[in-house]
């Protein structure tokens, strides 16, 4: 007989096929594993850190009209119909429905233990070489520029305002992916995140030395 893990990791395949590259299911196997790498140095629900991590991104909002409540709805009905018990379906949806970047203004002020994983784990696949490659497809799929050296960074954006955001790539590092390091909960994740920040500090170093011929 399968487990809830299997079912779940088929039922996410199956709704995300066609997905944005950056939201995909491959994007959902990496949290998955970088949670579960965090999730072995913590004193958590392993259960409900993996099925957090499949299910955060089952209805992303910002290809929903910025509508939050069909991931949560998705993973109850999906929760439900695995008879998985009320009380881990709850602790899934708390990691869900609090788990944004743009949702930090109004964060929880006492988060638990699982959602600080899932989401170090979520951040750690925004930044790097992949957080670098994600930004750059998010950014192609929206048709922004690159960069427009006219155009500064918007710091300090409200939530509604980062929803209809629609800057620059290179903007966007300085809007979120470099804020990253500072934010993460774990021990683990601040380790996993040092490498990954100075990675893109060189590539953003590189990227202004070709931009302007130098």
């Amino acid at each position: 007989m399968k487990s809830t893990i299997e079912n779940t990791v088929e039922f996410v395949k199956e709704k995300l096929e066609g997905a944005e590259a950056g939201h995909d299911w491959f994007h959902i196997e990496r949290v998955w594993k970088l949670a579960k790498k965090i999730g072995e140095t913590e004193n958590c629900d392993q259960d409900v850190v993996e099925l957090s991590a499949l299910l955060h991104d089952i209805a992303d909002p910002k290809f929903h009209n910025g509508d939050e409540t069909i991931a949560p709805r998705i993973s109850r009905e999906f929760l439900e119909s695995q008879n998985v018990p009320n009380e881990t379906i709850e602790k899934v949806l708390f990691v869900i429905e609090n788990i944004s970047f743009k949702n930090r203004g109004n964060a929880p002020v006492n988060p638990s233990l699982e959602l600080q994983i899932v989401q170090d784990a979520d951040r750690i696949d925004a930044i790097g070489a992949i957080g670098i490659a994600r930004t750059f497809n998010f950014g192609g799929f929206k048709n922004n520029p690159m960069h427009d050296p006219a155009v500064q960074p918007s710091l300090n954006m409200s939530k509604e305002e980062y929803k209809k955001s629609n800057g620059t790539t290179i903007n966007h590092f300085y809007e979120k992916l470099l804020l990253l390091k500072d934010l993460m909960n774990t021990e683990k994740g601040k380790k996993m995140a040092e490498e990954r920040h100075d990675y893109m500090l060189n590539f953003l170093d590189q990227f202004y030395k070709e931009w302007n011929v130098d």
